[in-house]
């Protein structure tokens, strides 16, 4: 069909050459291909020269006093070794682990309401909550010790009766307060108010908005503070808990001075016998370090049971840790 200028309609293209690029016109473009894994470049970690030159000093410097301990004959391993376990030494290192227990339980069972009235509206409770902790923080334990010990001298009987009134049953405190005992007052009385203050930090850690969403619900005060508050706090609490735990398990040694047969008074009979000082102090102090790394290993993972509800992942245990270095050693 004509058009109207005189021109022809060019005749539409066949189906089979539809896309069909003209003759002498240049080809479509076709998809890059993928370049080979040997051709991309490879990601180097940083080499950190400083990090390893340091880590190779502290572990010359750790080697080397390791080396001089284990081999300085001032120390005496073979009489170490002869009396790490005799019957007075253990029954020294009971003693000390009675004390630490006894005197932990006791204290945050005083700590913890001591903390409670910290944190009361009442004036008058609040203000000798804070004065029992002001005064027992800080006095020396050495001395509340030395008061307690000479309790005789400034009260030589104690009575039970009526308040400025008659007493039906008086006891004289010689008799009542031995060393052992007088011992367990005067720690007690020491580790409450340090743990009032720890378990009153732990309190202030959670949020405000706890206590208020249980008021909203009708829940009473008691019961917040027993089942929402405090699980939520131990996860302050433990940490500094521990600490305090492995404090009290050394400053139990400071009851030497009023004969308590604790592990380091009874090591001290032995070398004002022997004369071995240096080996029978050795004694001590390995039960120490011993003692002292399981009770760092329970705290390890009772703090991992009070993260569950905050950490996102768990931290691995020590036995996790090795499981995976030696997967990494296999593997590379």
């Amino acid at each position: 069909m004509a058009s109207p200028t005189g021109t022809t309609d060019s005749p539409a293209a066949p189906a089979g050459s539809r896309g069909a690029s003209a003759p002498g016109a240049p080809a479509p473009a076709s998809a890059p291909e993928s370049a080979p894994e040997s051709d991309l470049p490879r990601v180097v970690p940083r080499r950190r020269v400083g990090r390893r030159l340091t880590a190779a000093a502290a572990l010359l410097v750790f080697a080397m006093v390791v080396h001089s301990v284990v081999r300085n004959r001032a120390f005496q391993w073979d009489v170490v070794g002869r009396y790490f376990t005799t019957a007075a030494v253990l029954d020294g290192l009971l003693l000390t682990l009675w004390l630490t227990a006894a005197v932990m339980a006791l204290g945050f069972l005083l700590g913890t309401p001591l903390a409670v009235l910290r944190l009361s509206s009442n004036p008058v409770l609040s203000t000798l909550s804070w004065g029992f902790v002001w005064i027992f923080r800080s006095t020396p334990l050495l001395v509340q010790l030395l008061f307690w010990f000479n309790i005789g001298a400034l009260y030589p009987t104690l009575g039970l009766g009526i308040p400025f009134g008659p007493e039906f049953l008086t006891v004289k405190t010689v008799n009542l307060l031995g060393p052992t005992l007088t011992a367990v007052i005067g720690l007690t009385l020491h580790e409450a108010a340090y743990a009032a203050e720890v378990v009153r930090g732990g309190i202030l850690s959670v949020d405000a908005g706890q206590t208020e969403a249980a008021q909203a619900l009708g829940i009473g005060r008691p019961r917040t503070l027993r089942r929402i508050v405090v699980p939520q706090a131990m996860r302050s609490i433990v940490p500094t808990a521990g600490n305090m735990l492995i404090g009290t398990l050394k400053g139990t040694s400071i009851v030497s001075v009023l004969a308590v047969h604790d592990l380091l008074y009874s090591v001290q009979l032995v070398y004002n016998q022997t004369y071995q000082v240096i080996p029978l102090l050795m004694v001590a102090t390995v039960w120490y370090v011993a003692v002292t790394t399981v009770l760092s290993a329970g705290q390890f993972y009772v703090e991992r049971h009070y993260a569950r509800g905050a950490a996102r992942a768990l931290p691995p245990t020590p036995v996790q840790r090795l499981r995976a270095r030696l997967t990494a050693l296999r593997s590379g």
